[in-house]
């Protein structure tokens, strides 16, 4: 193993943060129809869980509508039964191998309630970040401790762990403001 300290480690792991808390609030419903939505939703087929995408074509063809054209025509039910169950809200019709997802207006309450559940998702991203942070600040120690590092190394690597800490939480709040906006817009 090197004794050199390797930045770009926590850098990837900062990145990879990021991209899982976009994932997770891609899955969040908001007014306008997504085919994230849908990507939380297992259905138990041929005996065993799939993804709504790996036995069905989902498509946006309106703003407020998803359209899921299931290839076999016994995966209908199933497709059906999973949505119910989900925590979506949303009732599928169907038509033929078609199964359509309204998407309803958001109420106020409504509104608010997802707002608190993205903050929520957001400071558990920043508080990964941190971690990395502090996971990055300790190997730091131990590389200073075994002299494997100088002293004016260490303070180099902690600033700029601090900084790409920093540009990764702005990072944050800068998706958290967009999707508030995407959220509150009617």
């Amino acid at each position: 193993m090197s004794s050199e300290f390797n930045e770009n480690n926590y850098s990837s792991k900062m990145d990879k943060s990021i991209q899982s808390f976009k994932k997770d609030i891609s899955t969040l419903r908001t007014g306008r129809a997504n085919t994230n939505m849908l990507d939380t939703i297992k259905v138990d087929v041929y005996g065993q869980l799939m993804p709504i995408d790996q036995i069905a074509t989902i498509s946006v063809p309106e703003a407020r509508l998803i359209s899921i054209q299931v290839w076999d025509k016994a995966n209908i039910v199933l497709i059906e039964s999973a949505i119910q169950k989900s925590e979506l809200g949303i009732n599928p019709q169907i038509d033929g191998q078609i199964i359509r997802l309204r998407i309803p207006d958001l109420t106020e309450e409504r509104r608010k309630e997802l707002i608190k559940v993205l903050k929520n998702m957001g400071e558990k991203s920043k508080i990964a970040i941190r971690n990395i942070r502090r996971e990055a600040n300790e190997e730091l120690k131990k590389k200073l401790k075994d002299k494997n590092i100088s002293e004016d190394e260490n303070k180099k690597f902690e600033k700029n762990i601090q900084k790409l800490t920093d540009n990764n939480i702005e990072n944050i709040e800068k998706i958290l403001i967009d999707k508030e906006k995407e959220i509150i817009q009617i």
